[in-house]
């Protein structure tokens, strides 16, 4: 009976499982971006509204400044938090989201990465539904909501280690550039829709709370979902079709399913993996730049309302994610046809998505009060930086699909580290909200780019490192050095 329901079950899903787990995982980050994006709307209308101090070059002036202020209107649910505390409740999620990286990915490669992504995602959705609840209670003590965020980001640290740890044992090296962009490009959308919506949502409710009860409760939706659909392994699916499984076993011989002993050692002394460490490093920094401080330039600066700052604020994102499904169809392309090697596709693609935001980020702080044109420097870098997911992001995947959760943990655990400090820098040095202290942040972030970007180039590489199958390069090792020693004996024997 078992054997029917799974042949039922198994006519009934169309699509290949492999990209079933890839589409779910793009979901699933998704989820978790759209949960991480949403305060950095809603803190815009949390707080009570200040205006610039400074003098001389200040922010934009609008003909008509009604409805550019708060929406709320009820005075208790507005706190009086100033830029540098805003930036210390926008960092925290970062501190939590790292932790759980390591440990995360040790857990996916172990256990299995359908339970380490599950139950992240879950505890990341009951965090942010129980945000806005705890914080009204406490009368908006930033210190606990800051706990609140850590909690968050422990939930989410888990994501990216998983999802890698749950590629390397679904998608072939063919697949790799798009089915990896697809996925991780959930990202974008996930921050396209924790922006736009978050903002039209707030407008029609007057409560900010109202965009972390719509967001924790999709997570939840998910969650049951993925439980029901995903598994960790094509050998572990009970309802996968046995050409597939076929397929991945021979096109993923080289990447065991055994519990092997990480090599630390090796993996910590590889070049090119802190090659990818720093070209994570600059991602991070421009990324979480714009995801975490560009909703609040667009209404300190540049004055657009709630509702317009969220969808403006959105659509660099949208030309980022169509950027980035269509770079990892040509580099796959690219790849096939021999006219890029992966390492050098993926240093090409990794520098187009460095240097070209670090460009249009600085040019889009120059251009004064125009809001539309810096509204499309804006999306044109963001655009550009679609490239990375195709290029470093899926790097991890080329260096040890062995080890990829692990690596991924490492690589994406460090970079975040940008993201505890991006947040409260920017808060710092923006206290007048004026155009000059902007520019400095975006020639910051150009800095960061160019050097990490030189690195990546300089010593990255897409071959699979030796220490992906520690033991079987022992082995051969000692193979050689017997037949070695066994070609001088017998060297010796016929010289006698």
């Amino acid at each position: 009976m078992l054997t029917g329901w799974k042949l039922t079950l198994s006519k009934c899903i169309l699509i290949p499982h492999r990209y079933i787990v890839a589409i779910m995982g793009f979901l699933a980050i998704l989820n978790a971006y759209t949960m991480r994006t949403t305060l950095s709307i809603a803190i815009t209308e949390m707080v009570i509204p200040r205006n610039s101090t400074g003098s001389g070059d200040q922010s934009c002036q609008v003909e008509d400044d009604s409805g550019h202020g708060s929406i709320i209107q009820d005075p208790h649910d507005l706190y009086d938090w100033d830029e540098e505390t805003q930036g210390l409740i926008l960092s925290s999620f970062y501190w939590g989201y790292i932790i759980t990286h390591i440990p995360g990915g040790v857990l996916a490669e172990k256990f299995g990465g359908k339970y380490s992504l599950g139950i992240g995602i879950l505890s990341t959705a009951f965090f942010t539904l129980i945000t806005p609840v705890i914080t009204r209670l406490v009368g908006g003590d930033w210190r606990l909501l800051c706990v609140l965020r850590v909690c968050v980001g422990l939930g989410e640290g888990t994501t990216f280690p998983a999802i890698n740890a749950l590629l390397a044992k679904w998608v072939p090296l063919s697949e790799r550039s798009r089915l990896g962009s697809l996925t991780f490009a959930g990202s974008l959308l996930g921050t396209v829709l924790g922006t736009s919506v978050s903002g039209v949502l707030i407008k029609h409710t007057q409560d900010w709370a109202s965009v972390f009860y719509l967001f924790g409760g999709l997570g939840v939706a998910w969650f049951v979902i993925w439980t029901l659909l995903c598994y960790s392994d094509p050998e572990s699916h009970p309802f996968i079709s046995d050409n597939e499984k076929n397929f991945l076993r021979k096109e993923l011989e080289s990447v065991s399913s055994d519990n092997k002993q990480i090599p630390w050692r090796e993996i910590l002394t590889s070049v090119p993996l802190w090659a990818l460490v720093a070209a994570q490093i600059g991602h991070d920094w421009g990324f979480f730049a714009m995801v975490t401080d560009l909703p609040k330039y667009m209404k300190d600066v540049l004055k657009f309302r709630i509702d317009e700052n969220g969808l403006w604020s959105s659509l660099p994102y949208i030309v980022m994610w169509i950027v980035s499904i269509m770079s990892g169809w040509l580099c796959d392309w690219l790849i096939k046809k021999g006219y890029m090697n992966i390492t050098f596709a993926r240093k090409f693609f990794t520098t187009v998505a460095s240097m070209g935001p670090a460009v249009f980020i600085v040019a889009a702080s120059y251009t004064g009060c125009d809001r539309y044109f810096a509204v499309a420097l804006f999306t044109i870098a963001m655009g550009l930086m679609g490239t990375f997911y195709c290029g470093m992001k899926v790097n991890a995947l080329d260096l040890s699909p062995n080890f990829a959760g692990t690596l991924m943990a490492l690589v994406n655990g460090i970079g975040a580290v940008s993201g505890v400090i991006t947040p409260y820098l920017i808060g710092a040095l923006t206290t007048e909200h004026t155009l000059k202290q902007w520019q400095l942040v975006f020639w910051i972030t150009l800095g960061v780019f160019a050097v990490t970007n030189i690195i990546y180039v300089a010593f990255a590489s897409g071959e699979t490192q030796w220490w992906n199958d520690v033991e079987k390069h022992e082995a051969s090792m000692f193979s050689k050095e017997y037949d070695i020693e066994k070609n001088k004996h017998n060297s010796v024997i016929y010289k006698v």
